[in-house]
């Protein structure tokens, strides 16, 4: 990774950083918090987790091992996936919602080495600014962790093969990883507060209703901002991208001519 490179990345993570500070963080957001899943839910939804954590370990052991300059990379992906996701916007009902982080990280590293910075990311959260929790940690890396990333890897390989652009490709791709993490949250508080009337659905609908006006608007900024760090990194680490296959490398041949090396 070239200095130039490190020093936009550094100052776009700054940016968000600095709007995260600017905004209040005193309000519930959607990282399900501390104590409030019942202890059965709880337990289950680490029960789930620990499988995908493993696999995922071991992912980041084999690229790193293959490749060991991509560990500066992959610790950015997981910066990113931190700030994004503790940039917390208040919601109309008094609580908030906020981006995910976790498209970037997908479309470089694959779901399963996002599953683990997903859960490093939500450990650094609950235990520097209370944000989510340790015993709702399972729940919260399946929906953030596991959920989000693989329809994000799956909307991307799709859109490959279909032959969509890289910019529309990572743009869906972070977009709708980003919404299906909210929509699995809100059937996972659905399944553990079922509805007296209308039982789960309507309870994980409501939950969803919340949410809608603020995570909206945020997935597609999410979606626009990993597009501008993957142009970024298209330019000064095509290399790297290469490797992981990204992209091969022909869909920017002009800018590719420009860099130095």
């Amino acid at each position: 990774m070239g200095l130039r490179k490190i020093k936009k990345i550094s100052l776009l993570i700054a940016y968000v950083l600095a709007i995260y500070i600017v905004f209040p963080n005193n309000a519930y957001a959607m990282h399900i918090m501390e104590g409030f899943l019942p202890f059965n839910w709880a337990a289950f939804w680490w029960i789930v987790m620990i499988p995908f954590v493993i696999a995922g370990v071991r992912s980041i052991k084999k690229t790193v091992t293959l490749h060991p300059s991509l560990k500066m990379l992959l610790g950015m992906a997981g910066a990113f996936a931190f700030v994004l996701s503790a940039l917390k916007i208040p919601s109309v009902t008094g609580s908030c919602s906020h981006p995910t982080g976790v498209g970037l990280g997908t479309i470089l590293f694959g779901p399963l080495a996002m599953t683990v910075l997903g859960m490093i990311v939500l450990i650094f959260q609950a235990l520097l600014i209370a944000h989510g929790g340790i015993t709702t940690l399972g729940a919260n890396t399946f929906s953030m962790g596991i959920v989000g990333p693989f329809v994000s890897y799956a909307i991307y390989k799709s859109c490959k093969k279909l032959g969509a652009p890289l910019w529309l490709s990572v743009f869906l791709s972070a977009t709708l990883g980003d919404l299906m993490t909210y929509i699995t949250t809100s059937f996972q508080l659905g399944l553990a507060f079922p509805a007296a009337s209308g039982g789960v659905m309507a309870s994980a609908l409501k939950f969803m209703g919340i949410f809608a006006f603020t995570q909206l608007p945020l997935a597609i900024s999410e979606g626009i901002l990993t597009v501008l760090v993957i142009n970024i990194l298209s330019a000064y680490s095509q290399k790297e991208l290469q490797f992981l296959g990204v992209f091969t490398g022909k869909e920017l041949p002009a800018r590719k001519q420009g860099v130095k090396a």
